[in-house]
């Protein structure tokens, strides 16, 4: 997602949290990762891969001259063949800690696996980040965490999704949002018009 839309998706969900909360969040996440030196290392679960998340914060990364910014992906299933920014599995976890920054992106409970390494890493003297749907298992776990819960059936925030917030996270973290001005249009309108641009494919090296 470019700039210009960022500021749209912004512009729609002006007067609720969300522009403050994934701000305060990238700024969490940038200070560590800065501070630290040692990069992010961001992992899914194994049903949910934030490789688009991944994408943006390298773009982010090159255009904000911050290269602690750009994530080394964590996946859960390896193949032979994966180039090699695609290839490093969770045992590289294990490798983790003091000088390092885990953000874990979790909509739903992480299997058990993944929250024993989590919880070794953060022994270790990992950073610990998520971005979650809720659960207290991974909430408990991390230092810094933004909840995105399950959409309600009505209100302001009745659309918004994982995929919207880590679009807003990675803009906030290089801080490359270009405000503009819009026509009003119903809440509803924008965002589903927004929705649709945010499943754009991503960029070639992903």
């Amino acid at each position: 997602m470019d700039a210009v839309r960022v500021a749209l998706l912004r512009e729609v969900l002006a007067g609720t949290e969300w522009p403050a909360a994934t701000r305060h969040f990238a700024g969490v996440m940038r200070a560590c990762a800065v501070r630290r030196g040692g990069g992010l290392l961001l992992v899914g679960t194994r049903e949910y891969e934030p490789w688009h998340l991944a994408a943006h914060l390298v773009d982010e990364a090159a255009w904000s001259g911050l290269r602690e910014l750009e994530p080394t992906l964590v996946r859960h299933r390896v193949r032979s063949g994966d180039p090699v920014h695609l290839a490093v599995g969770l045992g590289r976890l294990e490798a983790a800690g003091r000088g390092e920054t885990l953000l874990v992106v979790a909509p739903e409970l992480p299997g058990a696996d993944l929250l024993e390494r989590v919880h070794d890493a953060r022994r270790a003297g990992a950073t610990v980040l998520a971005l979650d749907g809720g659960e207290p298992e991974v909430h408990g776990l991390a230092h810094e965490a933004l909840t995105v819960p399950a959409a309600e059936p009505e209100g302001p925030a009745a659309e918004i999704d994982i995929d919207m917030v880590q679009h807003l996270v990675s803009a906030a973290a290089g801080e490359n949002s270009v405000p503009v001005r819009r026509g009003r249009l119903r809440f509803r309108d924008r965002l589903s018009r927004l929705a649709d641009q945010l499943t754009e494919p991503p960029p070639t090296r992903w």
